[in-house]
């Protein structure tokens, strides 16, 4: 369940937002009470698994959740909450995000500096400029699922892992098929979206399985580096589409001779 909520405190409050409050749509799990008093959600930027640039996520009570925050802003927008006029007039929304895309930033990083070693989670997934980072790793279910993006071994009681490019391209190619049919099952239409996108013109528009796992893969890939994305276009079978070439301009009609006098 969703609902508007007005959040509170310096310790969850967004970077740039007013100093005592502001107005969000999220799901219920993501503000659960906290169980201790060291373990209330938290506002924390860390890096984009697609750009590598600086984002505004959450993490729930003892970070068990993670949460992509991305801000609606309109110029000259307020809110009235209580008796105040909250000038800034942001509308966060907060989303459910699984933190493997995250920790699959790293992976790829250190796969790439430490030439295909396997190393402990907890090695891997750190970022000086991002502090918060590790705690990815808390996140429910982490270690049950890295097994979908890596190569494990275990030697005595500790595990190590490393980058498996080939079962990241499978468990990627399931989330594509679970973004296509959540889109037919919403009757969500993207043939005109996939066309628009490479500034073809169609006069009939249809939505075929083709069109629907293409925008699936390009929502996918908002998640991912740009390189893994055109490995994952290849492995569903789909070739790049590029914009067609600009037709050359009409040539224009001669000037007409001016009449003789």
């Amino acid at each position: 369940m969703r609902g508007a909520r007005s959040g509170q405190g310096a310790e969850r409050r967004p970077a740039g937002a007013h100093p005592a409050q502001w107005v969000l749509i999220a799901p219920e799990a993501a503000f659960d009470p906290p169980k201790t008093p060291d373990s209330e959600p938290l506002f924390t930027k860390l890096r984009n698994p697609s750009t590598g640039e600086a984002t505004l996520y959450l993490f729930n009570s003892g970070a068990q959740q993670l949460f992509e925050v991305k801000a609606f802003h309109e110029e000259h927008r307020s809110w009235f909450i209580g008796q105040t006029v909250q000038q800034d007039g942001r509308l966060l929304f907060v989303t459910p995000m699984d933190p493997l895309f995250l920790i699959l930033y790293y992976l790829i990083k250190a796969d790439k500096e430490q030439q295909g070693k396997f190393q402990p989670l907890d090695q891997v997934v750190l970022d000086s400029e991002y502090p918060s980072c590790p705690l990815l790793l808390k996140c429910a279910d982490v270690k049950q699922y890295i097994q979908h993006v890596t190569e494990e071994k275990e030697i005595g009681s500790q595990k190590f892992h490393k980058y498996s490019q080939e079962k990241t391209l499978k468990w990627l190619k399931k989330k594509v098929n679970q973004t296509v049919k959540a889109l037919k099952s919403n009757s969500i239409s993207v043939g005109e979206r996939v066309l628009a996108s490479t500034f073809i013109n169609s006069k009939q528009i249809t939505d075929t399985q083709e069109d629907y796992v293409r925008y699936a893969h390009g929502l996918i890939s908002e998640y991912i580096p740009e390189d893994l994305s055109k490995e994952l276009l290849k492995y569903l079978g789909l070739t790049e589409l590029r914009s067609p070439a600009p037709e050359p301009p009409l040539k224009m009609p001669e000037k007409r001779r001016a009449k003789k006098k």
